[in-house]
This record gives structure tokens, sequence and C-alpha cells, in this order.
């Protein structure tokens, strides 16, 4: 009664809540102390609702639980710097003469190739009515296969070299295609004896025995440090593979002999973009 004004007053409620900082504070030590507590737990040690343990870990201290994620491997404080280290002297590499950076970079990667991978659910989407699932014989990958090593460059394949079956890579076999590989070059690549030939491998322990560096140093190859346990930057596994695999997917081979041609061909005409 008596009211003239059409804005809205001050009205009683139930009050803010405000978090004193000396919660947050033990909340975050909890959490830190025991990344996998629950907030049920929390709550009891703390002594106060669920419901605010939530607001604290979201708003104050922008935290959410999140399932574990697999790497590699836990890496020591020195493999960090190893890492820091390749890439620094990679990025100087570069930045002296970024034109010429990929002419005299050869690298190499083994990898099996089977003589018939099923196609992936991704590749066997169809079209179909509602309530009508596509049906698919459960297939698996043919146990027939053939390890290739692969000698690479940015113009393209220099060599494949396709294990005997029966055989294993080893420091002298692995040391065999490195002698190859300089012959190789003198062929499909007679401007890089001029320069010196940077060569890349990642750190696996046939490529890092003695027998192997010991060749390696012989042929005066300058050898391109790999970053320890990152078998995933290595220029095979995001570039050449993926689209060697790509094209040989869905296909059927009678024998490793005629699946050795087809690598071949699509490797040396698709896979490779020249520079």
């Amino acid at each position: 009664m008596g009211r003239i004004s059409t804005n809205n007053e001050p009205c009683s409620g139930h009050p803010v809540e405000v978090t004193p900082p000396e919660i947050t504070e033990k909340n975050h030590k909890i959490i830190l102390a025991d990344r996998r507590v629950k907030v049920r737990e929390v709550a009891e040690s703390i002594r106060i609702t669920t419901e605010r343990i939530r607001n604290i870990l979201n708003e104050h201290l922008t935290m959410k639980k999140l399932c574990a994620r697999w790497v590699p491997r836990l890496l020591a404080p020195n493999q960090k710097q190893r890492r820091k280290d390749v890439s620094a002297d990679c990025l100087a590499h570069y930045r002296r003469n970024p034109t010429e950076f990929l002419r005299p970079f050869i690298t190499v990667d083994e990898t099996w190739f089977h003589l018939y991978t099923p196609e992936t659910k991704q590749q066997s989407r169809q079209w179909t009515k509602k309530r009508e699932p596509p049906k698919k014989a459960k297939t698996v990958a043919s146990a027939s296969k053939v390890m290739a090593t692969i000698f690479w460059d940015a113009r393209g394949i220099i060599f494949i070299d396709y294990l005997q079956k029966g055989k294993t890579v080893s420091g002298e076999y692995y040391a065999t295609l490195v002698q190859r590989l300089q012959q190789e070059i003198k062929v499909k690549r007679p401007d890089l004896p001029k320069k010196k030939v940077q060569f890349h491998q990642d750190n696996a322990p046939v490529h890092t025995s003695v027998i192997a560096m010991a060749t390696i140093h012989e042929l005066k190859f300058e050898l391109v440090p790999h970053p320890p346990y990152r078998p995933h930057l290595a220029p095979s596994h995001f570039h050449l593979f993926p689209n060697l695999k790509k094209w040989l997917c869905s296909k059927r081979f009678m024998t490793t002999s005629k699946q050795q041609i087809v690598i071949l061909k699509i490797s040396t005409n698709r896979c490779i973009t020249p520079v």
C-alpha cells in the first residue's frame, strides 16, 4: 500500500553463500594429494555438502574429473630435456636454410602389410531405411603378411626392401640396407652426394645397434636425432604409411609378390608429393 515506484525493492530470501578462502584451499590440497578422490569423500572430510564441493571444484578451482589418457611412457626429466634439445636443433637447422631443408633429408621406417586388410566401419557405411541396420559378416586380418623397410625423401621412394619369410630384422641386416641406400642414392639422387645426407631414423634397438651406427658413421651420413619414446613423430607414420595402407585396404592378394608390386606402384605414384 502506498507504493509509487515500479522498481523492484530488495526482498528477503536465502542469503548468497560465500566460500571462505581457507575452505577452497583445503579442498585444493585434498584433490592434489589424491587425484582419484571422490566428491563424497571430500565432503565428509571438510564436513560440507557435496553440492558445495562441486561448486568449489567447478567455479573456484576450475577443475573437472576426466578419465586417464594412455601415453607411451612417463618420461624422466632428462628425457624431457632431450626432447626439447632435439626440437630446438631441428628448428635451428630449418631456420638456417628453409628452402633446402628437406632436400638432403632421408628417412626410414618399417611396417607390416597384410595380404588382406578388412575395411573399417567408416569405410563400410551404407544407406539404409529407418530401423534397417546394415549387416556385415565379421572378418579378421589375414595371417599372411610381409614386413617392408622403406627409405624415402620429399621427392619419393628411394627403395623398398621386403623381409624374407622366416627371417628377422637384426642390426647386421639393417646395416646392409643402409649400405644399399648409399648405392641407390648415387643412382636416384645424384645431386645428394655433393651435400651431406641428413639421415633420420627412430630409436628402435635395431637402428641404434653398434653395427648400424658404425655403418652410418662410415658412410658420413648426418644423423638427425629423434625424440625419445615418440614413435608417432616419425614422418612415415603420419604421412607415408597411412596413405599407403588406405589404398591397400579391402584389396586381396594371393601372393606376397603381387602385393609387393602394387605397394611399389602406389607408394611411388600417389603417397609422396614432390617438393
